[in-house]
Protein backbone atom coordinates (compact mmCIF):
# COMPACT_ATOMS: atom_id res chain seq x y z
CA UNK A 1 0.00 0.00 0.00
CA UNK A 2 1.31 3.28 -0.89
CA UNK A 3 2.47 5.80 2.06
CA UNK A 4 1.07 8.57 2.09
CA UNK A 5 -2.32 8.68 -0.85
CA UNK A 6 -3.99 6.25 -2.91
CA UNK A 7 -5.73 8.93 -4.95
CA UNK A 8 -5.44 12.50 -4.85
CA UNK A 9 -7.83 15.30 -3.35
CA UNK A 10 -9.61 15.78 -6.78
CA UNK A 11 -9.98 12.18 -8.01
CA UNK A 12 -12.55 10.43 -5.99
CA UNK A 13 -16.52 10.10 -7.19
CA UNK A 14 -19.06 7.78 -6.56
CA UNK A 15 -17.63 4.32 -8.36
CA UNK A 16 -14.90 5.09 -5.10
CA UNK A 17 -18.02 3.96 -2.79
CA UNK A 18 -17.08 2.26 0.40
CA UNK A 19 -13.49 2.07 -0.75
CA UNK A 20 -10.91 2.51 2.29
CA UNK A 21 -8.31 5.32 0.78
CA UNK A 22 -5.66 7.34 1.92
CA UNK A 23 -5.17 11.18 1.25
CA UNK A 24 -2.59 13.48 1.81
CA UNK A 25 -3.02 17.51 2.00
CA UNK A 26 -3.44 20.83 3.34
CA UNK A 27 -6.22 21.43 5.78
CA UNK A 28 -8.17 24.39 3.95
CA UNK A 29 -11.08 24.81 5.49
CA UNK A 30 -12.98 23.53 9.17
CA UNK A 31 -16.94 23.62 10.18
CA UNK A 32 -18.04 22.62 13.13
CA UNK A 33 -21.13 21.20 13.11
CA UNK A 34 -21.44 19.79 16.67
CA UNK A 35 -21.30 16.32 16.58
CA UNK A 36 -19.58 16.29 13.46
CA UNK A 37 -16.77 18.00 11.85
CA UNK A 38 -16.27 18.54 8.17
CA UNK A 39 -12.73 18.99 6.89
CA UNK A 40 -11.92 20.38 3.17
CA UNK A 41 -8.74 18.81 2.63
CA UNK A 42 -6.63 20.09 -0.69
CA UNK A 43 -3.76 19.23 -2.84
CA UNK A 44 -2.64 20.46 -6.09
CA UNK A 45 -5.13 18.26 -8.12
CA UNK A 46 -8.21 19.78 -5.70
CA UNK A 47 -10.51 19.25 -2.78
CA UNK A 48 -12.18 16.45 -0.87
CA UNK A 49 -14.71 16.79 2.24
CA UNK A 50 -13.81 14.48 5.16
CA UNK A 51 -15.96 14.17 8.60
CA UNK A 52 -15.42 12.73 11.37
CA UNK A 53 -17.73 11.82 14.14
CA UNK A 54 -17.44 13.07 17.74
CA UNK A 55 -17.64 9.96 19.39
CA UNK A 56 -13.89 9.09 17.52
CA UNK A 57 -11.10 8.89 19.74
CA UNK A 58 -9.78 11.75 17.28
CA UNK A 59 -12.00 14.25 17.01
CA UNK A 60 -10.21 16.73 19.71
CA UNK A 61 -6.97 16.40 17.79
CA UNK A 62 -8.03 16.92 14.68
CA UNK A 63 -10.59 19.67 16.07
CA UNK A 64 -7.51 21.76 17.30
CA UNK A 65 -5.20 21.20 14.36
CA UNK A 66 -4.92 24.95 12.38
CA UNK A 67 -5.63 25.64 9.56
CA UNK A 68 -2.69 24.89 6.27
CA UNK A 69 -1.46 21.89 8.47
CA UNK A 70 -0.33 19.10 6.40
CA UNK A 71 -2.15 15.48 7.43
CA UNK A 72 -2.64 11.97 6.33
CA UNK A 73 -5.81 10.85 6.68
CA UNK A 74 -7.25 7.01 6.22
CA UNK A 75 -10.78 6.44 5.75
CA UNK A 76 -13.83 5.39 4.12
CA UNK A 77 -15.64 7.09 0.73
CA UNK A 78 -19.76 7.60 1.36
CA UNK A 79 -22.09 8.82 -0.85
CA UNK A 80 -23.55 12.00 -0.16
CA UNK A 81 -27.39 12.13 0.01
CA UNK A 82 -28.97 14.49 -2.57
CA UNK A 83 -29.29 17.68 -0.63
CA UNK A 84 -25.51 17.58 0.32
CA UNK A 85 -24.23 17.33 -2.94
CA UNK A 86 -21.55 19.46 -3.64
CA UNK A 87 -21.54 20.87 -7.75
CA UNK A 88 -18.79 22.98 -7.15
CA UNK A 89 -16.11 20.34 -6.54
CA UNK A 90 -15.82 17.61 -8.87
CA UNK A 91 -15.73 15.22 -5.41
CA UNK A 92 -18.70 17.15 -4.46
CA UNK A 93 -21.03 13.49 -4.77
CA UNK A 94 -18.76 11.94 -2.07
CA UNK A 95 -16.91 12.38 1.85
CA UNK A 96 -14.40 10.67 3.61
CA UNK A 97 -15.30 8.93 6.96
CA UNK A 98 -11.95 9.17 8.60
CA UNK A 99 -10.67 6.10 10.49
CA UNK A 100 -7.37 7.74 11.22
CA UNK A 101 -5.03 10.50 11.26
CA UNK A 102 -1.15 12.13 11.18
CA UNK A 103 0.20 15.13 10.99
CA UNK A 104 2.52 14.97 8.14
CA UNK A 105 3.61 18.99 8.47
CA UNK A 106 3.41 21.67 11.48
CA UNK A 107 2.16 25.42 10.48
CA UNK A 108 2.84 28.37 12.25
CA UNK A 109 -0.02 31.24 12.70
CA UNK A 110 -0.94 32.28 9.16
CA UNK A 111 0.04 36.14 8.02
CA UNK A 112 -2.88 35.82 5.32
CA UNK A 113 -5.18 33.28 4.87
CA UNK A 114 -5.31 30.48 2.35
CA UNK A 115 -8.79 29.43 1.69
CA UNK A 116 -9.49 33.47 0.58
CA UNK A 117 -8.76 35.14 -2.40
CA UNK A 118 -9.11 38.52 -1.03
CA UNK A 119 -6.99 41.02 -1.36
CA UNK A 120 -3.58 41.83 0.72
CA UNK A 121 -0.73 44.16 0.58
CA UNK A 122 2.13 43.40 -2.00
CA UNK A 123 4.61 43.31 0.66
CA UNK A 124 2.58 40.46 2.64
CA UNK A 125 1.88 38.41 -0.28
CA UNK A 126 5.06 38.61 -2.18
CA UNK A 127 7.15 37.61 1.29
CA UNK A 128 4.94 34.69 2.02
CA UNK A 129 4.41 33.82 -1.73
CA UNK A 130 4.94 30.38 -0.90
CA UNK A 131 1.21 30.82 0.51
CA UNK A 132 -0.05 33.29 -1.65
CA UNK A 133 1.01 30.24 -4.37
CA UNK A 134 -1.70 28.24 -2.07
CA UNK A 135 -4.95 30.27 -3.14
CA UNK A 136 -7.51 29.09 -5.64
CA UNK A 137 -7.10 31.36 -8.09
CA UNK A 138 -3.58 32.38 -8.23
CA UNK A 139 -2.71 28.45 -7.80
CA UNK A 140 -4.90 27.80 -10.66
CA UNK A 141 -3.16 30.81 -12.58
CA UNK A 142 0.37 29.09 -12.45
CA UNK A 143 -1.32 25.52 -13.67
CA UNK A 144 -3.17 27.47 -16.38
CA UNK A 145 0.44 29.08 -17.35
CA UNK A 146 2.22 25.50 -17.37
CA UNK A 147 -0.16 24.24 -19.69
CA UNK A 148 0.05 27.40 -22.09
CA UNK A 149 3.47 26.48 -22.57
CA UNK A 150 3.47 22.52 -23.03
CA UNK A 151 1.09 23.43 -25.71
CA UNK A 152 2.48 25.95 -27.43
CA UNK A 153 5.87 23.54 -27.28
CA UNK A 154 3.87 20.69 -28.94
CA UNK A 155 2.18 23.39 -31.74
CA UNK A 156 5.71 24.30 -32.60
CA UNK A 157 6.80 20.93 -33.09
CA UNK A 158 3.63 20.04 -35.06
CA UNK A 159 4.41 23.11 -37.83
CA UNK A 160 7.97 21.62 -37.87
CA UNK A 161 9.96 23.87 -35.43
CA UNK A 162 12.84 23.50 -33.08
CA UNK A 163 13.53 24.01 -30.08
CA UNK A 164 17.17 25.00 -29.09
CA UNK A 165 18.76 27.22 -26.06
CA UNK A 166 20.73 30.16 -26.85
CA UNK A 167 23.37 31.81 -24.13
CA UNK A 168 22.43 33.79 -20.99
CA UNK A 169 25.80 35.26 -20.49
CA UNK A 170 25.94 36.99 -23.69
CA UNK A 171 27.31 40.73 -24.48
CA UNK A 172 25.55 44.46 -24.47
CA UNK A 173 23.30 45.27 -27.06
CA UNK A 174 21.66 48.90 -27.68
CA UNK A 175 18.09 47.08 -27.93
CA UNK A 176 16.15 49.76 -25.73
CA UNK A 177 16.35 48.73 -22.12
CA UNK A 178 19.03 49.15 -19.73
CA UNK A 179 21.09 45.57 -19.43
CA UNK A 180 21.57 43.61 -16.37
CA UNK A 181 25.50 43.17 -16.31
CA UNK A 182 27.43 40.51 -14.89
CA UNK A 183 31.28 40.98 -13.91
CA UNK A 184 34.09 38.56 -15.16
CA UNK A 185 35.82 37.03 -12.64
CA UNK A 186 38.41 35.68 -15.09
CA UNK A 187 38.55 38.74 -17.71
CA UNK A 188 38.95 41.77 -14.94
CA UNK A 189 37.13 44.97 -15.98
CA UNK A 190 35.06 43.49 -18.49
CA UNK A 191 31.19 42.21 -18.20
CA UNK A 192 28.44 39.99 -19.42
CA UNK A 193 25.08 41.06 -19.98
CA UNK A 194 22.04 39.26 -19.41
CA UNK A 195 20.58 39.26 -22.79
CA UNK A 196 17.18 41.39 -23.13
CA UNK A 197 16.26 38.91 -25.89
CA UNK A 198 18.00 36.40 -28.17
CA UNK A 199 17.95 38.26 -31.05
CA UNK A 200 21.34 38.24 -32.19
CA UNK A 201 21.57 34.71 -31.47
CA UNK A 202 18.37 33.30 -33.53
CA UNK A 203 19.40 35.12 -36.37
CA UNK A 204 22.89 33.08 -36.30
CA UNK A 205 20.87 30.32 -35.49
CA UNK A 206 19.27 30.62 -39.10
CA UNK A 207 22.93 31.47 -40.65
CA UNK A 208 23.78 28.51 -39.49
CA UNK A 209 22.08 26.16 -41.69
CA UNK A 210 18.62 25.39 -38.72
CA UNK A 211 15.75 26.30 -40.71
CA UNK A 212 12.93 27.06 -38.00
CA UNK A 213 13.84 27.92 -34.60
CA UNK A 214 11.55 28.67 -31.42
CA UNK A 215 12.46 28.75 -27.29
CA UNK A 216 10.47 29.81 -24.89
CA UNK A 217 13.25 32.13 -23.60
CA UNK A 218 13.59 34.00 -20.26
CA UNK A 219 14.62 37.63 -21.37
CA UNK A 220 15.93 40.06 -18.95
CA UNK A 221 16.01 43.82 -18.80
CA UNK A 222 16.84 46.23 -16.08
CA UNK A 223 13.57 48.41 -16.69
CA UNK A 224 10.16 49.93 -14.31
CA UNK A 225 7.59 48.04 -13.13
CA UNK A 226 4.40 47.96 -14.59
CA UNK A 227 0.81 46.24 -14.56
CA UNK A 228 1.81 44.13 -17.26
CA UNK A 229 5.56 44.13 -17.43
CA UNK A 230 7.85 42.81 -14.90
CA UNK A 231 10.67 44.77 -13.68
CA UNK A 232 13.76 42.09 -14.05
CA UNK A 233 12.75 39.47 -16.62
CA UNK A 234 10.26 37.57 -18.26
CA UNK A 235 9.53 35.36 -20.61
CA UNK A 236 8.80 34.96 -24.84
CA UNK A 237 8.04 32.69 -27.51
CA UNK A 238 10.87 33.22 -29.47
CA UNK A 239 10.58 32.04 -33.31
CA UNK A 240 13.35 32.80 -36.43
CA UNK A 241 12.54 31.26 -39.41
CA UNK A 242 14.61 30.95 -42.90
CA UNK A 243 13.49 32.06 -46.61
CA UNK A 244 10.06 33.89 -45.40
CA UNK A 245 8.43 36.91 -46.01
CA UNK A 246 6.00 39.05 -43.47
CA UNK A 247 3.10 36.67 -44.67
CA UNK A 248 4.95 33.26 -44.01
CA UNK A 249 5.11 35.01 -40.33
CA UNK A 250 1.71 35.96 -40.04
CA UNK A 251 0.29 32.18 -40.95
CA UNK A 252 2.52 30.35 -38.53
CA UNK A 253 0.91 33.19 -35.58
CA UNK A 254 -2.26 33.35 -36.61
CA UNK A 255 -2.73 29.36 -36.81
CA UNK A 256 -0.73 28.87 -33.33
CA UNK A 257 -3.04 31.99 -31.59
CA UNK A 258 -6.06 30.50 -33.20
CA UNK A 259 -5.49 27.48 -31.86
CA UNK A 260 -4.09 28.26 -28.47
CA UNK A 261 -6.85 30.75 -27.19
CA UNK A 262 -9.66 28.11 -28.23
CA UNK A 263 -7.88 25.98 -26.51
CA UNK A 264 -7.55 27.91 -23.14
CA UNK A 265 -10.57 30.35 -23.22
CA UNK A 266 -14.45 29.77 -23.59
CA UNK A 267 -14.13 33.70 -24.88
CA UNK A 268 -14.67 34.34 -29.07
CA UNK A 269 -12.12 34.58 -31.34
CA UNK A 270 -13.50 37.79 -33.62
CA UNK A 271 -11.14 37.16 -36.28
CA UNK A 272 -9.40 34.38 -37.44
CA UNK A 273 -7.56 36.44 -40.00
CA UNK A 274 -6.62 38.82 -38.16
CA UNK A 275 -6.84 42.09 -39.34
CA UNK A 276 -3.78 44.50 -41.08
CA UNK A 277 -3.45 47.81 -39.46
CA UNK A 278 -0.50 50.33 -41.11
CA UNK A 279 0.60 51.70 -37.91
CA UNK A 280 0.00 55.26 -39.59
CA UNK A 281 -3.57 54.88 -39.63
CA UNK A 282 -3.62 53.13 -36.22
CA UNK A 283 -2.19 56.14 -34.82
CA UNK A 284 -4.42 58.01 -36.62
CA UNK A 285 -7.99 56.23 -35.91
CA UNK A 286 -7.23 55.25 -32.61
CA UNK A 287 -4.11 57.58 -31.40
CA UNK A 288 -1.87 54.44 -29.99
CA UNK A 289 -0.02 51.53 -32.14
CA UNK A 290 -1.76 49.07 -29.56
CA UNK A 291 -5.52 49.82 -30.35
CA UNK A 292 -8.48 47.66 -28.76
CA UNK A 293 -10.83 46.72 -31.68
CA UNK A 294 -13.17 45.77 -29.46
CA UNK A 295 -14.34 49.73 -29.02
CA UNK A 296 -16.24 51.09 -31.88
CA UNK A 297 -14.92 54.42 -31.30
CA UNK A 298 -12.79 56.49 -34.07
CA UNK A 299 -10.87 59.18 -34.33
CA UNK A 300 -11.23 62.32 -37.17
CA UNK A 301 -9.60 65.11 -37.87
CA UNK A 302 -11.03 68.66 -37.72
CA UNK A 303 -8.05 70.99 -38.07
CA UNK A 304 -9.69 72.54 -41.11
CA UNK A 305 -12.43 73.31 -39.27
CA UNK A 306 -10.92 75.77 -37.24
CA UNK A 307 -9.40 77.79 -39.83
CA UNK A 308 -13.34 78.89 -41.08
CA UNK A 309 -14.56 82.04 -40.27
CA UNK A 310 -17.68 80.60 -38.99
CA UNK A 311 -16.50 78.86 -36.53
CA UNK A 312 -15.13 81.10 -33.80
CA UNK A 313 -13.42 79.13 -31.08
CA UNK A 314 -10.63 81.40 -30.41
CA UNK A 315 -8.63 79.31 -28.15
CA UNK A 316 -8.40 76.34 -31.09
CA UNK A 317 -8.10 78.65 -33.88
CA UNK A 318 -5.16 80.60 -32.08
CA UNK A 319 -3.21 76.96 -31.51
CA UNK A 320 -4.38 75.92 -34.96
CA UNK A 321 -2.28 78.92 -36.58
CA UNK A 322 0.82 77.92 -34.68
CA UNK A 323 0.52 74.15 -36.17
CA UNK A 324 -1.38 72.60 -33.37
CA UNK A 325 -4.22 69.92 -34.79
CA UNK A 326 -7.75 69.26 -33.83
CA UNK A 327 -8.94 65.88 -33.90
CA UNK A 328 -12.11 64.47 -31.95
CA UNK A 329 -14.21 61.11 -30.92
CA UNK A 330 -17.45 60.94 -31.80
CA UNK A 331 -19.95 59.29 -29.45
CA UNK A 332 -23.26 58.09 -31.18
CA UNK A 333 -26.92 58.67 -29.55
CA UNK A 334 -25.47 60.36 -26.53
CA UNK A 335 -27.84 63.50 -26.45
CA UNK A 336 -29.47 61.82 -22.83
CA UNK A 337 -26.69 61.35 -21.60
CA UNK A 338 -26.94 63.01 -18.22
CA UNK A 339 -24.88 66.37 -17.66
CA UNK A 340 -22.58 64.36 -14.76
CA UNK A 341 -21.45 62.26 -17.88
CA UNK A 342 -20.23 64.99 -19.97
CA UNK A 343 -18.62 67.05 -16.52
CA UNK A 344 -17.24 63.91 -14.97
CA UNK A 345 -15.10 63.62 -18.28
CA UNK A 346 -13.85 67.03 -17.88
CA UNK A 347 -12.89 66.65 -14.43
CA UNK A 348 -10.86 63.11 -15.32
CA UNK A 349 -9.24 65.08 -18.16
CA UNK A 350 -8.32 67.69 -15.84
CA UNK A 351 -6.96 65.24 -13.06
CA UNK A 352 -4.69 63.43 -16.07
CA UNK A 353 -2.95 66.99 -16.26
CA UNK A 354 -5.00 68.44 -19.39
CA UNK A 355 -6.61 71.58 -19.53
CA UNK A 356 -9.97 69.80 -19.86
CA UNK A 357 -11.81 68.08 -22.39
CA UNK A 358 -13.96 70.63 -25.31
CA UNK A 359 -17.31 68.87 -26.09
CA UNK A 360 -20.49 69.61 -27.92
CA UNK A 361 -24.04 67.95 -28.48
CA UNK A 362 -25.94 68.03 -31.96
CA UNK A 363 -29.20 68.66 -31.67
CA UNK A 364 -32.22 70.24 -33.48
CA UNK A 365 -34.63 73.45 -32.57
CA UNK A 366 -37.36 74.03 -35.25
CA UNK A 367 -35.54 71.80 -37.76
CA UNK A 368 -32.72 74.30 -37.30
CA UNK A 369 -29.22 72.87 -36.32
CA UNK A 370 -28.06 73.84 -32.71
CA UNK A 371 -24.75 72.10 -30.61
CA UNK A 372 -25.89 72.33 -26.69
CA UNK A 373 -22.08 71.92 -24.57
CA UNK A 374 -19.29 74.70 -23.58
CA UNK A 375 -18.39 75.20 -27.51
CA UNK A 376 -21.31 74.30 -29.51
CA UNK A 377 -22.13 78.40 -29.98
CA UNK A 378 -19.08 79.10 -31.53
CA UNK A 379 -19.95 76.70 -35.16
CA UNK A 380 -22.18 78.72 -37.46
CA UNK A 381 -25.28 76.42 -38.94
CA UNK A 382 -23.09 75.59 -42.09
CA UNK A 383 -20.16 75.27 -40.30
CA UNK A 384 -22.28 71.90 -38.28
CA UNK A 385 -23.60 70.92 -41.23
CA UNK A 386 -19.75 70.44 -42.57
CA UNK A 387 -18.41 69.32 -39.25
CA UNK A 388 -21.00 66.63 -39.25
CA UNK A 389 -19.88 65.31 -42.81
CA UNK A 390 -16.58 65.58 -41.78
CA UNK A 391 -16.96 63.83 -38.35
CA UNK A 392 -19.79 61.55 -39.34
CA UNK A 393 -21.49 62.85 -36.63
CA UNK A 394 -25.67 62.70 -36.78
CA UNK A 395 -28.35 64.43 -34.39
CA UNK A 396 -28.07 63.42 -31.06
CA UNK A 397 -24.49 62.46 -30.87
CA UNK A 398 -21.64 64.34 -28.96
CA UNK A 399 -18.43 64.95 -29.43
CA UNK A 400 -15.30 64.97 -27.60
CA UNK A 401 -12.05 67.26 -28.85
CA UNK A 402 -8.41 67.62 -28.19
CA UNK A 403 -5.78 70.37 -29.80
CA UNK A 404 -2.50 70.73 -29.58
CA UNK A 405 1.05 69.08 -31.09
CA UNK A 406 0.47 65.42 -33.01
CA UNK A 407 1.57 63.36 -30.26
CA UNK A 408 0.08 65.05 -27.32
CA UNK A 409 -3.63 65.03 -28.78
CA UNK A 410 -2.62 61.02 -29.79
CA UNK A 411 -1.93 60.62 -26.58
CA UNK A 412 -5.02 62.36 -24.82
CA UNK A 413 -7.80 61.03 -27.08
CA UNK A 414 -6.22 57.45 -26.64
CA UNK A 415 -7.03 57.46 -23.04
CA UNK A 416 -10.15 59.34 -24.13
CA UNK A 417 -11.46 57.05 -26.29
CA UNK A 418 -10.50 54.10 -23.56
CA UNK A 419 -12.57 56.05 -20.67
CA UNK A 420 -15.50 56.60 -22.83
CA UNK A 421 -16.02 53.11 -23.80
CA UNK A 422 -15.52 51.76 -20.41
CA UNK A 423 -18.00 54.39 -18.75
CA UNK A 424 -20.80 53.48 -22.61
CA UNK A 425 -19.99 49.97 -22.10
CA UNK A 426 -19.43 49.47 -25.66
CA UNK A 427 -16.43 46.86 -24.94
CA UNK A 428 -17.12 43.52 -25.23
CA UNK A 429 -14.73 41.72 -22.61
CA UNK A 430 -16.19 37.86 -23.94
CA UNK A 431 -13.73 38.02 -26.97
CA UNK A 432 -10.54 38.45 -28.38
CA UNK A 433 -9.81 40.91 -31.00
CA UNK A 434 -6.40 40.67 -32.47
CA UNK A 435 -4.77 42.74 -34.93
CA UNK A 436 -1.24 43.12 -36.67
CA UNK A 437 0.16 46.34 -36.97
CA UNK A 438 2.57 46.87 -39.59
CA UNK A 439 4.51 49.21 -42.00
CA UNK A 440 6.25 50.81 -38.95
CA UNK A 441 8.77 53.67 -39.80
CA UNK A 442 12.52 52.74 -39.60
CA UNK A 443 13.31 55.54 -37.68
CA UNK A 444 12.11 58.29 -35.48
CA UNK A 445 13.32 61.65 -33.62
CA UNK A 446 13.98 61.34 -29.92
CA UNK A 447 12.16 63.32 -28.12
CA UNK A 448 15.43 64.98 -25.70
CA UNK A 449 18.20 64.84 -28.42
CA UNK A 450 16.06 65.57 -31.21
CA UNK A 451 18.64 63.37 -33.17
CA UNK A 452 17.14 60.08 -35.28
CA UNK A 453 17.07 56.91 -33.89
CA UNK A 454 15.84 53.13 -34.75
CA UNK A 455 11.59 53.68 -33.99
CA UNK A 456 11.59 49.73 -33.74
CA UNK A 457 14.60 46.34 -33.92
CA UNK A 458 17.43 48.08 -35.72
CA UNK A 459 18.11 44.32 -37.22
CA UNK A 460 15.15 45.45 -39.13
CA UNK A 461 15.03 44.74 -43.69
CA UNK A 462 13.73 48.62 -44.64
CA UNK A 463 10.87 48.00 -47.26
CA UNK A 464 11.29 48.62 -51.04
CA UNK A 465 14.50 47.80 -53.44
CA UNK A 466 17.30 48.45 -50.91
CA UNK A 467 19.69 49.35 -53.84
CA UNK A 468 17.17 52.54 -54.44
CA UNK A 469 16.02 53.61 -51.29
CA UNK A 470 16.44 57.30 -51.14
CA UNK A 471 18.41 57.66 -47.50
CA UNK A 472 18.38 61.42 -47.39
CA UNK A 473 14.63 61.17 -45.81
CA UNK A 474 14.82 58.67 -43.24
CA UNK A 475 11.76 59.41 -41.72
CA UNK A 476 9.81 58.10 -44.71
CA UNK A 477 11.75 54.88 -44.73
CA UNK A 478 9.51 51.98 -43.87
CA UNK A 479 10.45 48.87 -42.37
CA UNK A 480 9.33 45.54 -42.67
CA UNK A 481 8.31 45.29 -38.65
CA UNK A 482 5.03 44.32 -37.29
CA UNK A 483 3.59 44.33 -33.29
CA UNK A 484 0.44 41.56 -32.91
CA UNK A 485 -2.45 43.52 -30.35
CA UNK A 486 -5.13 41.82 -28.87
CA UNK A 487 -7.04 43.38 -27.08
CA UNK A 488 -5.56 46.81 -26.61
CA UNK A 489 -2.40 44.83 -25.37
CA UNK A 490 0.76 44.30 -27.27
CA UNK A 491 1.92 40.75 -27.76
CA UNK A 492 4.84 40.90 -29.53
CA UNK A 493 7.05 42.95 -32.01
CA UNK A 494 9.03 41.20 -34.82
CA UNK A 495 10.56 42.09 -38.38
CA UNK A 496 11.86 40.55 -41.46
CA UNK A 497 15.77 40.85 -40.43
CA UNK A 498 18.65 43.14 -42.34
CA UNK A 499 20.34 40.27 -43.89
CA UNK A 500 22.77 42.17 -45.74
CA UNK A 501 26.01 43.95 -44.43
CA UNK A 502 26.04 46.75 -46.11
CA UNK A 503 23.04 47.79 -45.72
CA UNK A 504 23.30 47.31 -42.25
CA UNK A 505 26.16 49.93 -42.26
CA UNK A 506 24.36 52.22 -43.67
CA UNK A 507 21.33 52.15 -41.74
CA UNK A 508 22.91 52.27 -38.66
CA UNK A 509 25.01 55.17 -39.98
CA UNK A 510 21.89 57.46 -40.29
CA UNK A 511 21.40 56.29 -36.80
CA UNK A 512 24.59 57.84 -35.58
CA UNK A 513 26.69 54.79 -35.37
CA UNK A 514 29.68 54.64 -37.82
CA UNK A 515 31.21 51.30 -39.35
CA UNK A 516 33.70 50.70 -36.42
CA UNK A 517 31.04 51.09 -33.55
CA UNK A 518 29.03 48.71 -35.03
CA UNK A 519 31.50 45.80 -35.53
CA UNK A 520 32.10 46.41 -31.77
CA UNK A 521 28.94 46.00 -30.67
CA UNK A 522 27.86 43.39 -33.31
CA UNK A 523 31.14 42.22 -34.34
CA UNK A 524 29.81 38.20 -34.04
CA UNK A 525 26.77 39.04 -36.78
CA UNK A 526 28.08 41.16 -38.55
CA UNK A 527 30.95 38.50 -39.35
CA UNK A 528 28.08 35.66 -39.87
CA UNK A 529 26.18 37.95 -42.78
CA UNK A 530 29.14 38.26 -44.42
CA UNK A 531 28.70 33.93 -45.28
CA UNK A 532 25.60 33.49 -47.68
CA UNK A 533 22.94 34.46 -44.94
CA UNK A 534 19.76 33.28 -46.30
CA UNK A 535 16.44 35.69 -46.15
CA UNK A 536 14.75 35.25 -42.44
CA UNK A 537 12.69 36.86 -39.56
CA UNK A 538 10.79 35.90 -36.72
CA UNK A 539 8.70 37.58 -33.77
CA UNK A 540 8.73 36.98 -30.24
CA UNK A 541 5.55 36.47 -28.05
CA UNK A 542 5.42 37.82 -24.86
CA UNK A 543 4.04 34.36 -22.54
CA UNK A 544 3.62 36.67 -19.71
CA UNK A 545 0.88 38.63 -21.27
CA UNK A 546 -0.32 35.74 -23.43
CA UNK A 547 -1.96 34.00 -19.92
CA UNK A 548 -2.85 37.23 -18.66
CA UNK A 549 -5.16 37.43 -21.36
CA UNK A 550 -6.23 33.95 -20.91
CA UNK A 551 -6.52 33.95 -17.43
CA UNK A 552 -8.48 37.36 -17.74
CA UNK A 553 -5.64 39.18 -14.93
CA UNK A 554 -4.63 42.77 -14.98
CA UNK A 555 -1.34 42.47 -13.61
CA UNK A 556 1.38 40.39 -14.59
CA UNK A 557 1.81 39.41 -10.71
CA UNK A 558 -0.83 37.78 -10.91
CA UNK A 559 0.63 35.12 -13.47
CA UNK A 560 4.14 34.52 -12.03
CA UNK A 561 5.40 32.21 -9.90
CA UNK A 562 7.75 34.30 -7.74
CA UNK A 563 7.78 38.00 -8.93
CA UNK A 564 9.88 41.05 -8.03
CA UNK A 565 7.38 43.90 -6.34
CA UNK A 566 7.89 47.51 -7.68
CA UNK A 567 10.98 48.19 -6.23
CA UNK A 568 12.59 45.13 -8.42
CA UNK A 569 13.16 43.55 -5.04
CA UNK A 570 12.62 39.69 -4.39
CA UNK A 571 10.75 40.04 -0.80
CA UNK A 572 10.89 36.22 -0.52
CA UNK A 573 14.55 35.31 -0.87
CA UNK A 574 15.45 38.79 0.22
CA UNK A 575 17.44 39.96 -3.78
CA UNK A 576 19.52 41.85 -4.67
CA UNK A 577 21.48 41.23 -1.28
CA UNK A 578 24.76 42.57 -0.31
CA UNK A 579 27.72 40.81 -0.98
CA UNK A 580 31.28 40.66 0.79
CA UNK A 581 34.24 41.78 0.74
CA UNK A 582 36.17 38.30 -0.88
CA UNK A 583 33.33 38.22 -3.58
CA UNK A 584 34.28 41.80 -5.01
CA UNK A 585 37.97 41.02 -4.55
CA UNK A 586 37.48 38.08 -6.74
CA UNK A 587 35.42 40.07 -9.41
CA UNK A 588 38.09 43.19 -9.06
CA UNK A 589 35.00 45.61 -7.87
CA UNK A 590 34.83 48.01 -5.13
CA UNK A 591 31.62 49.48 -4.10
CA UNK A 592 31.61 52.94 -3.55
CA UNK A 593 29.01 54.73 -1.36
CA UNK A 594 27.49 58.14 -2.57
Amino acid sequence: MKKYRTHTCGELNKKNKDQNVLLSGWINKKRDHGNLLFIDLRDNYGQTQCVIDKKNKLFKNIEKTPLETVIKINGKVIVRSDDTINKDLSTGDIEILISDFEILGKTKELPLPVFSDQEYSEEIRLKYRFLDLRRKKIHKNILLRSRVISFIRAEMEKLGFLEFQTPILTSSSPEGARDFLVPSRLNPGRFYALPQAPQQFKQLIMVSGFDKYFQIAPCFRDEDARADRSPGEFYQLDIEMSFVDQEDIFEIIEKLFNNLFTKFSKKKIENSKFPRITYENAMFKYGTDKPDLRNPLEICDLTELFIRDDVNFEIFKNLVKKGSIVRAIVTKNTKNQPRSFFDNLDKWAKEQGWSGLAYLTIETNKDALTAKGPIGKFFSNDALKDFMKISKSEVGDSVFFACGKKPEVEKILSQVRTKIARQLNLINDEKFSFCWIVDYPMYEIDEISQKIKFSHNPFSMPQGDHKNIDFSQPLKIKAYQYDIVCNGIELSSGAIRNHIPELMYKLFSIAGYDKKSVEEKFSGMINALSYGPPPHGGIAPGIDRIVMLLANEKNIREITMFPLNQNAQDLLMNAPSEVNENQLKELNLKITKK
